[in-house]
């Protein structure tokens, strides 16, 4: 008995010494394809820096201990991991990585493998979203994928971020993508009040959240969602909860933020020459400016008593802060074979690179998946936010911080006598009302959805979802009674919103295999209905400054309340149909009916069908599948709709209205019973390839867009009593290539892949059955152009002889003349890029990893809207840029800012002096990342720990001479028509932030 006790510990022992004991192990990597050995594959002992690369014949060896994992990795192979047991001979045979065909997207109604997809569907990459610091997830993707535009309006928090999927589809309805987040529509539209630009629900969305993004680009992929897939469909998953232990996942990133661009402006002694010479230059022969006031006194009337005391304001730097970032995510999930979970919680505390421009937001998501029966399951995803913004007034308003560069360097910032803001300067000092006014709005939202799915069979699935999105919006606003708001004793405003919008869906899926054929199919109805109701009340006479609360005003001034509605009845229909792996065939179609349409045409239809071919898969294909490893080609054509109007625009609408003591009512919109659907046909041609057993890969779409029976507003004559009017009537179209490449450069212990992706697109206008459409008198939509063209008077320069602003008579036309009433306006630039894209390079080496996003655009112009004060050859004492000491001084001068004359619009007048190229490069983001070793992670009880440094907007490569390329300031306008037409339009608006920031990201 004792002898085979000893003898068991003796084998015990024997074997624990062997588990750890290091040995060689060698062996050969073969290719399952064909057979052939692998040259240079990469061998790595997990957790370790050992490693190895196979040889000519596939040969490797490495040093291993048992119970060690290898990792095997190769260009365009699946990795394979073996776990070292007795044997000293290890043989690997390595399979082709279709390198994210077979991944799965989410579509419309359901999931598709990649390979199979038949329609243009793009899947954002979303790995690192959350350390991205921007306010919303569409801001995070730009430049990451083709055929998708993104544009932020400015660097103001939570504004709205322009989405354009292939281009414009509407002259007067909704542009922007439907969002669609964990199977609920959710509403995007901004529901923030006219004193400040538009807002976006977006930023609610915490990035920390999301799993997957895909983009539904053309017609075969959105037709599903049928009436509001025209502008492209956005599909947003949330994270679930995978089966096995909790595990738990804590994020921090903290940073700082400045302004990514400032302009150069004049300083004090260079104001006070070039004013002066302006002055001169509108003298009398007694050096009386405008032929009766001395110098000194104008100096002293406009630009007050300090004007020849030697003060150098720095007004730019006053308008920003120095902003920072603090962001925490907090997530758990987990689960077995019948419950999983996902639950996250998080908050964001962000400081704008403005004065007095803030974001505070509070997240809280669960998401709960059941299987109750082996047919029975159902689940739960729960999401509730609160926003907080402080918020500073639109860009044409004096009291936004970034017009305080109008104010005369010349001028102190604060009163030297009293040390208070100086009120005495040339224009409102803004500062007063970042010091005295309140601009708070607040949100909450919740976003659930409530979901069952019942096996009828194995074929046969039916699926019924409720989900929701509740919206509740509160705005306060207090202007005290120094600000130019306040009026003698202050006013304020108190405004909210709630938005309840609800969508139920019930659908079936059947699914069937039929020996090397198989049939998908998915048939439902929808049903969707969204509610507004808003209030407003305005009030002055506050007893001080100290007192906010509406309760406390004498008197109310205004108030007035409002509720909208529209709902949507929606049956569909999809079937994919797959022969032999390589053929594949989808049809669909939904008929939608919608509140906003009238009697006549409240429902239409939207049919789309596409076919893809997998030419790589035929046996004649064989012979070449080491160089083209895969090869599909598909074709789709579709018609998708339009609906993104007002709610009643089909409606005879009236107003009550108050005449003289007595209530009656007030017609304010024509009826229009036939108005009808806007249609959008697209067809698409594409190709997705893999070369080199898919070490690059790639796609290719062309497509042709024509939109009919626009719905466009149409304005009245004054004398008809109404502004205008909605109807069917006019086309558009967007014609465009786009491409993406991905590349796996470099493999093994050093890691390089890249990401590029361009896209073109020409938009133009068919018809609109009338007269050239304009909101501002500089963007139009003429037939024959794009969306939104400028069409200005063309500026030819200074005349050499006498300084004078000269512009071109007319469009084919070089003869010039300084009488601005005798230049014809002209078609001289668009609004909209050639094209666009981004590159992403990708870098790994032993737990470093690297990251560079870039993103550009070309072609673009930018028309400066403030360009008449801010470079207007001194025409008023609004402080110039540097560019206007290049002005004409003498005969025989050649430039192309006019002689400066105070008072006499030497070239102010709207013209191509103020239209610049919008063309940019910008390093978008840089991420550097620190893996911590396993054996390092697992001793700290963790499964994961990196630490992470990046820096946002770091370089802008451009020759727009304002803040930044990337603006679009469209005005405080509700109108979508205003928000469409007018593009590429600066008016003192802010730039993107430029932020460093600094991230810990643990697993356990």
């Amino acid at each position: 008995m004792r002898k085979l006790l000893l003898t068991s510990l003796i084998t015990c022992l024997l074997s624990f010494s062997a588990f750890g004991q290091q040995k060689t192990i060698t062996g050969v990597i073969k290719d399952k394809t064909d057979g052939l050995p692998i040259t240079g594959a990469t061998v790595q002992v997990l957790g370790s820096t050992t490693g190895a690369i196979s040889d000519a014949e596939g040969r490797y060896s490495i040093s291993a201990a048992s119970g060690n994992t290898l990792i095997f990795r190769y260009i365009g192979m699946k990795q394979q991991e073996v776990v070292v047991g007795t044997e000293n001979v290890i043989n690997v045979t390595m399979e082709p990585d279709d390198v994210g065909l077979d991944e799965i997207v989410v579509v419309g109604y359901g999931s598709a493998i990649k390979r199979e997809l038949t329609g243009a569907i793009t899947k954002v990459e979303t790995k690192g979203i959350a350390e991205i610091p921007t306010a919303s997830f569409d801001a995070a993707i730009q430049g990451k994928t083709s055929g998708v535009f993104i544009e932020q309006a400015s660097g103001k928090l939570g504004e709205t971020v322009k989405m354009r999927i292939r281009g414009s589809s509407s002259v007067s309805a909704n542009n922007q993508p439907l969002y669609v987040v964990d199977g609920v529509p959710i509403t995007t539209e901004n529901l923030s009040n006219d004193n400040n630009q538009p807002t976006s629900p977006l930023t609610d969305i915490n990035m920390a959240d999301v799993e997957s993004i895909q983009i539904l680009k053309d017609a075969s992929a959105a037709a599903i969602y049928g009436s509001r897939a025209s502008n492209g469909v956005v599909i947003i998953t949330t994270k679930r909860g995978q089966a096995g232990a909790t595990k738990f996942n804590l994020q921090y990133t903290t940073g700082i933020s400045e302004p990514s661009n400032l302009m150069e402006w004049l300083n004090g002694d260079q104001y006070l020459m070039l004013f002066n010479e302006a002055m001169d230059n509108v003298s009398d022969g007694d050096g009386l400016v405008w032929g009766w006031l001395p110098k000194e006194d104008i100096w002293e009337m406009f630009v007050g008593p300090t004007w020849n005391e030697g003060y150098n304001s720095d007004w730019q730097k006053e308008a920003f802060q120095k902003g920072r970032i603090n962001r925490v995510n907090v997530s758990g999930s987990g689960g077995n074979e019948m419950t999983t979970y996902f639950a996250g919680l998080s908050y964001d505390d962000t400081k704008g690179i403005l004065r007095d421009n803030s974001m505070n937001k509070m997240s809280a998501r669960l998401n709960l998946d059941q299987k109750a029966t082996e047919r029975l399951s159902f689940g739960l995803q729960m999401n509730v936010i609160r926003t907080e913004m402080e918020r500073v007034e639109n860009d044409n308003a004096f009291a936004t911080p970034l017009q305080l560069v109008a104010q005369s360097p010349l001028t102190p910032v604060y009163d030297p006598d009293t040390g208070e803001l100086n009120t005495n300067t040339i224009y409102y000092n803004s500062l007063i009302s970042l010091r005295d006014a309140t601009n708070n709005q607040t949100s909450y939202r919740s976003l659930a959805n409530i979901n069952a799915s019942y096996k009828i069979f194995d074929a046969l699935t039916f699926k019924s979802e409720f989900g929701s999105d509740i919206l509740d919006l509160r705005e306060k606003n207090f202007w005290g009674r120094k600000t130019i708001s306040g009026g003698p004793a202050g006013e304020a405003q108190n405004r909210s919103v709630r938005v309840v919008n609800y969508n139920w869906e019930n659908y079936f899926t059947f699914n069937k295999e039929f020996g090397s054929q198989n049939l998908n199919a998915v048939a439902g109805m929808s049903y969707q209905e969204s509610m507004t109701t808003g209030s407003n009340i305005e009030g002055k006479g506050f007893p001080t400054d100290d007192f906010h609360n509406m309760a406390s005003a004498a008197e109310a001034t205004s108030f007035s309340s409002w509720d909208d509605g529209n709902s949507y009845l929606s049956y569909f229909l999809r079937a994919n149909y797959k022969i032999n792996e390589k053929y594949f065939f989808t049809v669909s179609g939904r008929v939608d009916g919608s509140s906003r349409f009238g009697k006549d045409n409240r429902f239409g239809f939207f049919p789309a069908a596409s076919a893809g071919w997998i030419i790589s898969q035929e046996d004649f294909m064989r012979s070449i599948s080491k160089t083209l490893s895969y090869l599909k080609v598909r074709a789709s054509y579709g018609i998708t709709g339009n609906s993104g109007i007002p709610d009643y625009a089909h409606l005879a609408l009236y107003s009550s209205i108050n005449y003289a003591g007595r209530y009656g009512l007030e017609p304010t919109q024509l009826q229009n019973s036939g108005l009808g659907w806007e249609n959008t046909a697209q067809t698409d041609i594409g190709l997705d390839f893999g070369l080199f057993n898919n070490r690059l890969t790639g796609e290719i779409d062309y497509y042709v867009k024509k939109t009919t029976d626009l719905l466009l507003y149409r304005t009245l004559p004054g004398t008809s009593g109404f502004d205008g009017y909605w109807n069917n009537v006019g086309e558009l179209s967007n014609k465009g290539l786009e491409f993406s490449l991905h590349s796996n450069n470099l493999t093994g212990d050093f890691v390089w892949t890249t990401d590029f992706n361009m896209s073109f697109n020409r938009n133009e206008i068919i018809n609109i059955d009338g007269p050239e459409i304009t909101p501002n008198s500089i963007n139009y939509v003429i037939e024959g152009e794009p969306i939104g063209v400028f069409k200005i008077a063309k500026f030819a320069g200074a005349d050499p002889d006498n300084g004078d602003a000269l512009y071109y008579v007319g469009p084919d036309s070089d003869e010039t003349t300084n009488n601005f009433n005798l230049a014809a306006p002209q078609v001289v630039g668009s609004p909209n890029p050639k094209f666009t894209g981004g590159l992403n390079n990708y870098f790994e080496y032993k737990g470093l990893d690297l990251t560079i996003l870039m993103s550009f655009v070309y072609g673009n112009m930018i028309y400066n809207g403030a360009g008449n004060y801010q470079s207007a050859s001194c025409d008023w004492f609004d402080n110039q840029t540097i560019d206007q000491l290049d002005r004409w001084q003498n005969p025989g001068d050649v430039t192309d800012v006019p002689q400066v004359r105070l008072g006499d619009g030497n070239g102010t007048k709207i013209s191509t002096r103020y239209l610049t190229d919008g063309s940019y490069l910008r390093v978008r983001n840089v991420s550097l990342g620190y893996n911590l070793p396993a054996s390092l992670v697992n001793r700290m009880k963790l499964t994961n720990l990196r630490i992470y440094v990046a820096a946002t907007n770091l370089f802008t490569f451009t020759d727009y001479k304002g803040w930044d390329p990337e603006v679009n300031y469209t005005g405080v306008s509700r109108s979508t028509q205003n928000t469409n037409i007018i593009q590429g339009y600066d008016f003192y608006t802010a730039p993107q932030a430029r932020t460093y920031t600094l991230g810990i990201n643990i697993s356990f």
